[in-house]
């Protein structure tokens, strides 16, 4: 069972979410939160596999609980689910170590998808918010940077995010970091692509 924690500080839509959850047969709502602070606390609790995280929220926000969650236990993931899909937030999220940020139009097969994609350790964007991340990764630096790519290299070679961590002494949540700015560089949204499309640009030698 993937276990989840919803975050959001509007009841009616945290009843949404756990309805819309709780009729799928591997997914379990293990508890709400009204705000970051709550997240914080209620997450370490309760070790849930992934978080549905609202960005705008009193106490504290999405980003900085998702920064101290992730922090505290990398094994939870961390999606944002929001209304926002501003640059700002998007990178603030990405910063944090969210393994995704999703819009609440999202439709509702694929928010259940984006969350068992989450559990296994899978990077989920909606496509505008993909979009936005190439857009200021092209107008800033289109190419990787070394450290991106030991990154990629390590993917490659089929190593899980943990494993990048270990061999580069970099936390999980910095790898994921890398991968998104990675994904936005290469106008991509999964490491298989990633890889396909840095071996076909010079980025990463054939194998």
């Amino acid at each position: 069972m993937i276990r989840v924690l919803v975050v959001d500080d509007h009841p009616v839509v945290r009843a949404g979410l756990v309805g819309l959850l709780g009729g799928e047969g591997d997914v379990v709502v293990v508890g709400e939160a009204g705000d970051g602070a709550e997240a914080v606390t209620l997450a370490a609790q309760l070790e849930p596999d992934v978080v549905l995280m609202d960005l705008r929220m009193p106490q504290l926000d999405g980003a900085g609980a998702t920064a101290q969650i992730v922090r505290a236990r990398a094994a939870t993931r961390v999606v944002v689910l929001t209304t926002f899909e501003n640059d700002a937030d998007i990178l603030r999220a990405v910063e944090a170590g969210a393994s995704g940020y999703l819009l609440k139009d999202t439709p509702r097969d694929e928010l259940v998808e984006a969350v068992r994609a989450a559990a296994r350790g899978e990077t989920v964007l909606a496509p505008a918010v993909a979009r936005r991340l190439f857009t200021h990764a092209r107008d800033g630096a289109e190419r990787p940077t070394a450290r991106e790519l030991e990154v990629l290299a390590a993917v490659a070679r089929g190593l899980s995010n943990a494993q990048i961590g270990a061999e580069l002494f970099i936390a999980e949540a910095t790898v994921k970091t890398h991968l998104l700015r990675l994904f936005a560089k290469l106008g991509v949204d999964d490491r298989t692509r990633a890889v396909t499309v840095a071996i076909e640009r010079g980025f990463l030698p054939s194998p």
